[in-house]
């Protein structure tokens, strides 16, 4: 992985090295082994490089076709082995062993529709000198980040968004639509980010620049046209993708590790990467001091049934207080949860063990039904034509067995959760109706001022028409996967707890469960052999037989969570920057918040009333958003994780 950046002054004036060279300083962790500039004609290319393929040749901005064509890229191409073979063949010859000159070889014959062949995880800006364009492009799912802006006859670009915010003209106001989404969604929805001037290419996308045009364009989104298959033939045919999936983001000139939570998904890579490799494998832990959120004796019993190496970073609340505003930082936006910032501190353990290269098992879940919001649906609508029935809240205990709080809950929460009309039935987004309307209410401590701008907003609404036709047709379990694929995994479980966390290490995650290949199969599953009942997961536990441990496999399914609120609040946190941020006088020159209504929350933090998601996404949203705004609108600087004034 890397860091790319770049600007197109479309006035014809070159853009200043210096500039350039500060947009790329910005995002430097994310390639801390070389760093380039390229500049020609009004358009300037930069590139921060993490070496792990071609670790002497591999240097960028990189070029081809006598420097008609220019590449900065950030990402892996992990069948370029097979492309290169391909373009030899046809006759093209190889300056590198890169995997960045393959995707210009492959460009140069093929055009834009070059994307249609890479499987891997990118963001890249060619430069066209030929044709006078602009070429970026962005991987299927949304594994890496592309921002860009236009400003004063200026488009740029970056993989995160502190290196546009270098450029004078664009600016850091917030952007309120967007902090709607994320109080809804938990993400913001691109092309919206959390600042006005600066816009997201969507997953699945590419991006022309040319003649002063800019276009935008989906190359590529999931469909599921079920493909009628025995769940013998489903499960040899995941195996066998799966392995390939795992064996070729194995390529790489360092070592690769492993992600090690104790759950089915990263058990089944790791397991993958133990069969297909020799010698010692590296794996990578976090444990928590709260038995709630650990899970270290299921990575232990994987560790030793698959003599693995295992490095575990035992997470403390006090540790996640610290590094929260680190976290925000490289998040670049609100986030509603602590989750994150483990995953933060995971990496810099990566990293001090000299690995830069993990596979991790995010992407299955998507894929194969395995959170806990499809099986809500299905109960729900299973109890939607017997609303007096004083059954169905005791089907939350089995559903939540991780969640020993449970019974905190009150009565109405769980009576109001299992209330389904028949209008609500037919929502075409019924299966995330109690998520987002529960992370709606935190907006009741929305300042006035951005309710009012807020009041004619709906970000429901203006979802619902950017869908595509065919999700209107689709089953309500498989719009649950859209909606999860579109929203939460490239918006939060990739960025916010995958890339960011990941990059600000240098640390590159690969998910084997992504490949095109896998997904592509996973969506042409019948529904059933992804829950059989309430069994999700149901084809990848079965083909995990004999794989991995029968205790991990046959587990319920615990969702990646982190202590929350209590890591912020407790009198022995020592964390200055919660009070002096939360304190009314901030919170009032911040106009997002209301001051009275954060001290109210506050206050019953103090008092331990607090409980259940609600109270704690509050808090978390709101520090954070006071975060976002200390360090990209009122200050350009660093900060100072325990103390911000």
């Amino acid at each position: 992985m890397c860091g790319i950046a770049g600007i197109w002054d479309l006035h014809g004036r070159g853009p200043e090295p210096r500039l350039l060279n500060r947009m790329i300083q910005a995002i430097r962790h994310r390639g801390p082994d070389d760093v380039g500039i390229h500049t020609e004609d009004g358009v300037g290319l930069a590139h921060a490089r993490l070496s792990i393929i071609d670790l002497a040749g591999g240097h960028q901005p990189m070029s081809a076709d006598n420097g008609a064509l220019w590449i900065t890229f950030n990402g892996e191409i992990f069948n370029y082995l097979e492309l290169r073979s391909e373009l030899v063949r046809k006759g093209v010859r190889f300056a590198t062993n890169s995997d960045t000159e393959v995707i210009l070889q492959q460009y140069r014959l093929r055009g834009e529709r070059c994307v249609e062949d890479f499987e891997g995880q990118w963001a890249f800006a060619i430069w066209d000198a030929r044709q006078g364009k602009l070429f970026l492009s962005r991987d299927r799912l949304g594994v890496r980040p592309l921002f860009y802006a236009t400003r004063e006859g200026r488009f740029a670009f970056a993989s995160e968004i502190k290196a546009l915010l270098v450029i004078p003209e664009i600016s850091r106001q917030l952007n309120p639509a967007a902090l709607d989404q994320i109080f809804t969604f938990w993400s913001s929805v691109p092309p919206a980010t959390i600042f006005r001037d600066v816009h997201e290419l969507p997953p699945g996308s590419s991006m022309t620049l040319q003649d002063g045009e800019l276009k935008t364009y989906r190359y590529w989104q999931p469909d599921y046209v079920e493909e009628p298959m025995s769940e013998d033939q489903a499960g040899e045919r995941l195996m066998v993708l799966l392995e390939d999936a795992v064996r070729l983001r194995l390529r790489a000139n360092v070592p690769v590790g492993t992600y090690v939570s104790g759950g089915l998904d990263s058990a089944i890579v790791t397991a993958l990467v133990r069969r297909i490799t020799s010698g010692p494998l590296q794996a990578f832990s976090i444990s928590f001091d709260d038995p709630e959120f650990d899970e270290a004796s299921y990575q232990e019993e994987l560790s030793r049934s698959l003599e693995l190496e295992r490095h575990e970073i035992r997470c403390s609340p006090h540790m996640i207080g610290q590094v929260f505003p680190e976290t925000v930082w490289h998040a670049e936006r609100p986030i509603l949860r602590t989750a994150p910032a483990p995953l933060y501190l995971l990496a810099k353990l990566v990293r001090d063990n000299n690995y830069k290269v993990v596979l991790t098992g995010e992407g299955s879940d998507e894929m194969f039904g395995g959170y806990d919001i499809f099986k809500e649906a299905k109960i729900r609508a299973y109890w939607a034509s017997r609303l007096d029935s004083t059954r169905r809240p005791k089907l939350l205990e089995r559903l939540y067995p991780y969640l020993p709080k449970l019974q905190l809950q009150s009565p109405t929460y769980l009576k109001s959760f299992f209330r389904v009309s028949a209008e609500e039935a037919a929502d075409p987004f019924f299966s995330h109706l109690p998520r987002w309307e529960l992370t709606s209410k935190l907006k009741a401590f929305f300042s006035d001022t951005i309710k009012d701008e807020l009041k004619s907003n709906s970000s429901k609404s203006q979802l619902e028409l950017s869908l595509p036709v065919s999700f209107f047709g689709w089953d309500a379990f498989r719009r649950a996967q859209y909606l999860e694929s579109l929203l939460l995994m490239p918006g939060y479980i990739l960025s916010a707890q995958g890339d960011r966390m990941a990059m600000a290490h240098g640390v590159e995650a690969r998910f084997p469960f992504l490949d095109s290949r896998v997904v592509r199969l996973a969506n042409s599953l019948p529904v059933p052999l992804k829950m059989k009942v309430l069994n999700e997961k149901y084809i990848l536990k079965q083909c995990a037989r004999g794989l991995i441990p029968e205790s991990i496999r046959k587990r319920h399914k615990q969702p990646y969570r982190a202590p929350e609120a209590a890591s912020f609040l407790s009198k022995a946190s020592g964390l200055e920057y919660v009070d002096e941020l939360l304190n009314p006088e901030h919170v009032r020159k911040s106009g997002i918040f209301n001051p009275t209504a954060v001290q109210n929350l506050i206050a019953k933090f103090r008092r331990g009333q607090a409980i259940g998601i609600k109270d704690n996404m509050a808090f978390l949203g709101i520090l954070s958003t006071q975060l976002v705004v200390h360090q990209f609108i009122n200050r350009q600087e660093s900060y100072n994780a325990t103390r911000i004034a």
